[in-house]
């Protein structure tokens, strides 16, 4: 499988899970699989105010990201910050409170989410991770060191608590390292070497081959445990589908723990993995943006080109020394 068709894996996994996830955000653990117990369609029900397919803030913000690492050539961090701004504005269906509030309080780019932290001290919601797929795609040609950093400068525009940075970077080397055709778990060690000592032992904790999402100390709202109940759904199963459905049995924040699962499940397994059934229907309404609606063409030829100017980044950069 080539390198190209598992980003496409990534970014249409992320979202296919973000869809499938959205109707069930927030339920009981278990209420997907009683609904749907078999295998066979049906999934993507739609409900709870979203359309079936329908993906939410989670790919919608994905897509800007993308939407600017191609317009502008590489990170320009202000022209994200102005792209999620104009989509906030917009009143998409589902913001998360924390990113609403960095997003409209009035503060320039490189202070907004600083200084919520600052008053509220509580700011390490899965919000920037949730929206990685397209951004670790993207940098994942140029290393390790520059697409962790990465991660953590884009995750530092809405979330002011480095734990959230940290556990983005994390996922950013776990794509990277599934791009290249290898296990992504197989990253981890790594990976966690890595991660600022001040968040080290607790993204272990979660990372770990013995934890089960049932230990969280925390809602998978949270940042570590949303990574950490990713990375269980895809230890415990062997397909695509398997650890999607394992991630939304899961209850809670249904929508960003199956979308982050997405991502990585999507990479390792590539896109022929995602059913059919599934991307059909997937479709990413993009308010702020006019009418446009992206759906699988649209998808995967950003993944395309997130691919392809990855690489040119990377060879400039390599070129600079």
């Amino acid at each position: 499988m080539s390198r190209i068709e598992r980003a496409v894996g990534a970014v249409v996994g992320s979202a296919v899970g973000d869809a499938l996830g959205a109707p069930f955000e927030f339920g009981l653990p278990g209420v997907f699989s009683a609904r749907f117990p078999d295998p066979g369609g049906g999934e993507m029900c739609g409900g709870g105010g979203w359309e079936p397919g329908e993906a939410t803030d989670d790919t919608q913000m994905a897509v800007l990201v993308a939407d600017s690492l191609l317009q502008r050539g590489d990170l320009d961090l202000p022209d994200v910050f102005a792209r999620f701004q104009r989509w906030a504005a917009a009143e998409p269906k589902d913001i998360g409170l924390q990113t609403e509030d960095v997003l409209t309080n009035g503060l320039p780019w490189d202070l907004a989410a600083a200084q919520h932290f600052r008053v509220n001290h509580h700011a390490a919601g899965n919000g920037s991770l949730m929206r990685a797929s397209t951004s670790a795609v993207h940098f994942a040609a140029a290393g390790r060191t520059v697409t962790m950093d990465a991660a953590r400068r884009l995750a530092a525009l809405t979330h002011g608590d480095p734990a959230a940075w940290e556990g983005t970077a994390v996922f950013h080397e776990l794509v990277r390292f599934a791009l290249s055709g290898a296990d992504p778990l197989d990253a981890l060690p790594d990976a966690l070497a890595f991660v600022h000592p001040d968040h080290r032992e607790r993204y272990a904790t979660v990372l770990a081959p013995d934890w089960h999402p049932d230990r969280a100390t925390e809602f998978n709202g949270a940042v570590w445990p949303c990574l950490g109940s990713a990375v269980w759904a895809l230890r415990v199963t062997d397909s695509f589908e398997g650890a999607v459905r394992a991630a939304i049995d899961l209850g809670g924040d249904t929508d960003t723990v199956a979308a982050v699962t997405g991502g990585l499940a999507g990479a390792r397994y590539g896109p022929a993995a995602i059913p059919v059934r599934w991307t059909d229907p997937l479709h990413v309404p993009l308010p702020g943006s006019g009418e446009r609606v992206l759906r699988l063409p649209e998808l995967v030829d950003l993944a395309r080109g997130l691919v392809a100017a990855g690489a040119r980044d990377s060879g400039v950069r390599a070129e600079l020394g």
